[in-house]
């Protein structure tokens, strides 16, 4: 049979079907697709059923890993099912579009080296990602250029596709701005056939008819070309294709040939050799290394900016494998959904939705219910109107998040392998869909999956996010929020530089980071980061850093800053088991050059200034308090009484000093109120009471529940404020009041209503110290230190 080209929708599952059957009829002796040739040796995997869709081709620079390309597969993708075909035949299969090397070696050009049109232009990590040499008319299913995270739209940084099809002339936007893209092939097509929806067109012609006609699909894209403006990119690739042609037709006369449908009037037009060679001419190539990596439905979106993409993914999955009963298979998926999330959703309501969905594409004279039949009565049906449970069958059912899966021996950076080992020892198998993990660290499993997870994030491979909305009981619980995004396989390749397995490549980034770091603020992170990951040899450089960053720093505030991490480090080591070594003798020279530089920093202090002093004294006192050392907290307090006994305090750090001495013991509740008085006089500015009392209650007004004596001082002194300088200590007084509990507030007032202010402070009732005595062995347990 003579040469045949198949052109096609990139992830249609009627193309792909229609691909299936013309390839059985043509048996042709070798397969060219459309994609990148270096990954012709990976071709072979596709036979093996580990590699289950959906997945995508990584491509990257070898030297330079940042600059990435993905080349997206799902089970209904005419490309996929193709190389199938061929392998499972023993067919010779390859790629034959633009090397990937050509693209990244464009990026590398000089200035005037003649660069590929729309080349990538190499962003660092984190920053937008690029569009691939693929986001052009016609495009296949990749590449999907990226570096670091997908910003923006989506992962390539395109805008989405408003009608994916044979076209796919969605226009992506590279870093210096938007491409031109002259037409969208399917959008015109459709409006030529009187639809304003170009993907409802494509189900009614296509993928609702069978097969869909190549010649005739073929005869439609030259139609289109004709007169357009061409893209340069297309040019160069279409050049290649065609030189590639020509070699293959030397040694071979039954060719197959499946690419975009935009490519076939360019392939099968008559072009010199010496033209297309002469636009090859000069272009630069890097190294690059590909390897396969798992996808999912929700990448392969066309809303999530991916140009080749389309919209609903999960609905073309169920499109291809349900060989009956299309309608009422998807109806019943889509009333399990509700159902899993508690929903009802009977027999009954699946019957009625497929009658209405049979009858809505009746009525609008479609050969099947499509996806907006099925949608319209979901909505009306199974979900009674409401939008939440249709936007959660979107989600769920017509996106998906089908994540799929690679051979555990396949071709791979060292770094990857160790950590699919350790995903698999300790039971912890990414997903698409995110979940939430409760770990609870006395486990060792638990124990293991937190440590890798801090690892990862260490990595810049945020698999796990600590979920702040909700707190565990105690230091011995986590709780995490889980999910696997594709990008991670290119943090992966990159991160490989420091390391082959996660704990060394981990250990490696943190002792970089600290020697990089330009504050005492980084380095104290670092040290908390190396307990929660577990990464002892890291402690040396890092303390080794924060050891100089201290010792350079001379800002009591900064110093302050970095206790807290270090006492939490310290205090909570021995929950995860971890090697401290000199952390504690580091600590302890902060807490001395604290308490030495404290007492000039807090004189002359601005509001706003003693506020943010104020929070870094909290801070430093709840640390010490965390600390097992009963003479550096002596030392800690006796630094307290000397600077509340000064008289150049601002009234907010004179407040805070004797609330937190009163509590640790050292003023008794006589002298509390005497300080107390002394603000709230009648001499005193209304304004500087007002500070003295946010700073002593800030927190908590529990002490005036109990202590009718500092009640009754407060009452009478807010009593005892003159009118016209009310109105100027009440924003005060309702931040200081307002930051208390509800119940506190209510019994505040009901003490104030009903108190008898003539009446003696009430007494504490005696302590009984045996029975007080008999909890401490229980209490000292619970609190991980001896109590006497």
């Amino acid at each position: 049979m003579p040469e045949q080209l198949y052109g096609i929708r990139h992830h249609g599952p009627g193309s792909a079907r229609a691909v299936v059957a013309a390839l059985a009829e043509q048996r042709p002796d070798i397969l060219l697709v459309e994609g990148p040739p270096e990954a012709d040796e990976l071709l072979r995997w596709a036979a093996d059923d580990r590699l289950e869709p959906p997945v995508a081709l990584l491509g990257y620079a070898t030297d330079d890993p940042r600059r990435a390309g993905f080349w997206p597969f799902a089970v209904f993708s005419p490309e996929w099912q193709a190389i199938r075909w061929a392998v499972r035949h023993d067919v010779p299969v390859r790629f034959f579009d633009l090397p990937y090397a050509y693209r990244v070696g464009a990026s590398d050009a000089t200035p005037g080296a003649n660069p590929e049109p729309g080349s990538d232009t190499t962003p660092g990590p984190g920053s937008g990602a690029t569009p691939g040499p693929d986001a052009t008319p016609g495009s296949g299913p990749g590449p999907l250029a990226e570096s670091g995270p997908a910003a923006g739209p989506g992962p390539d940084g395109s805008a989405p596709s408003a009608g994916p099809g044979p076209g796919d002339a969605s226009p992506p936007d590279d870093a210096t701005g938007p491409r031109h893209r002259p037409v969208d092939p399917i959008g015109e097509l459709a409006a030529a056939a009187g639809y304003d929806d170009p993907e409802r067109w494509w189900e009614d012609v296509v993928e609702h008819r069978g097969a869909p006609a190549f010649p005739a699909i073929a005869e439609a894209m030259a139609a289109i070309r004709e007169g357009a403006d061409e893209d340069p990119d297309d040019l160069l690739r279409e050049a290649h294709m065609r030189t590639v042609l020509r070699q293959v037709r030397r040694s071979h006369d039954n060719i197959a040939v499946v690419c975009g449908a935009w490519h076939v009037p360019a392939l099968t037009r008559k072009v010199p050799a010496s033209a297309d060679a002469a636009l090859l001419k000069g272009r630069r190539k890097t190294k690059v290394t590909f390897t396969w990596v798992p996808w999912t439905y929700g990448r392969l979106a066309s809303w999530q900016g991916y140009a080749a993409g389309v919209r609903s993914p999960g609905w073309y999955h169920h499109l291809f494998t349900s060989v009956d009963e299309v309608v009422p298979r998807w109806l019943v998926a889509a009333a399990g959904v509700l159902r899993d999330e508690g929903v009802p959703a009977s027999s009954a309501h699946v019957i009625e939705a497929t009658r209405l969905a049979e009858t809505l594409a009746t009525l609008r004279g479609r050969p099947l219910a499509g996806l907006t039949e099925l949608t319209d009565a979901s909505a009306a049906v199974l979900c009674e109107g409401d939008p939440l449970r249709l936007a959660l069958i979107d989600r769920r059912l017509v996106v998906g998040e089908r994540l799929g899966g690679v051979p555990e021996d396949m071709p791979a950076v060292p770094l990857a392998r160790d950590l699919a080992a350790q995903q698999k020892s300790l039971r912890l198998k990414p997903e698409a869909l995110e979940r939430e993990v409760d770990l609870d660290l006395r486990r060792d499993t638990d124990l293991g999956r937190s440590r890798l997870l801090h690892r990862l994030r260490v990595l810049g491979v945020p698999w796990g996010e600590p979920d702040g909305r909700r707190r565990g009981s105690g230091t011995f619980r986590e709780q995490w929020r889980l999910r696997w995004q594709p990008e991670f396989a290119v943090r992966l390749v990159e991160a490989s530089a420091h390391g082959t397995t996660v704990v060394s490549a981990a250990t490696a980034a943190v002792a970089a980071a600290a020697r990089e770091s330009g504050s005492l603020a980084e380095v104290t992170a670092l040290v908390e980061v190396c307990l929660l990951a577990d990464l002892g040899d890291a402690y040396p450089p890092v303390l080794r850093a924060l050891d100089t960053r201290a010792a350079l720093d001379a800002d009591v505030a900064h110093l302050m800053a970095a206790v807290p991490a270090l006492a939490r480090t310290l205090r909570y080591g021995d929950v995860r088991r971890s090697e401290l070594g000199g952390l504690a003798t580091v600590t302890a020279g902060l807490l001395a050059r604290i308490r030495a530089g404290l007492p000039a920093a807090v004189g002359g202090l601005s509001d706003d200034a003693a506020r943010t002093l104020r929070g870094h004294v909290d801070a430093v006192h709840a640390a010490v308090n965390l600390l097992d050392d009963d003479a550096g907290r002596e030392r800690w307090l006796d630094t307290l009484v000397s600077l509340a006994d000064r008289d150049d305090l601002h009234g907010l750090l004179a407040g805070r000093l004797v609330r937190l001495l009163y509590d640790a013991g050292r003023l008794e509740r006589a002298e509390v109120r005497r300080r107390m008085g002394l603000p709230l006089t009648a001499g005193v500015a209304p304004a500087d009471g007002a500070a003295w009392v946010e700073g002593f209650l800030g927190g908590g007004g529990l002490l005036l529940v109990h202590d009718d004596a500092l009640l009754s001082l407060v009452d009478e002194w807010l009593a005892g404020i003159p009118a016209d300088s009310f109105t100027e200590v009440l924003p005060l007084l309702r931040r200081t009041f307002g930051g208390f509990a509800a119940g506190e507030r209510r019994a505040i007032g009901d003490r104030v209503a009903g108190t008898d202010r003539t009446a003696a402070p009430t007494v504490a009732a005696d302590l009984d110290h045996d029975r007080a005595a008999a909890v401490l062995p229980t209490l000292g347990i619970l609190l991980g230190r001896e109590i006497r």
